[in-house]
């Protein structure tokens, strides 16, 4: 294992439950924030637009149901 993660998973495990859950909370936003900006890229670089044409021909056929 990575000597990094390694360290990390230690110092993560010796945390108090008070310290875990700001952990947990930053950590949430801050991998929120990452996916967020993967996605972004990937929308600006067309990345998912065959999934969006797909997905829209599918409604458009009938193929879809309301939420």
């Amino acid at each position: 294992m990575d000597m990094k993660l390694q360290e990390l998973e230690n110092s993560i495990s010796k945390l108090t439950p008070g310290e875990l859950a700001k952990f947990r909370e930053w950590f949430w936003g801050f991998d929120a924030k990452n996916w967020d900006t993967q996605f972004e890229a990937d929308v600006s670089a067309g990345r998912l637009d065959r999934l969006a044409d797909a997905a829209i021909r599918e409604h458009r056929a009938g193929e879809s149901t309301e939420l």
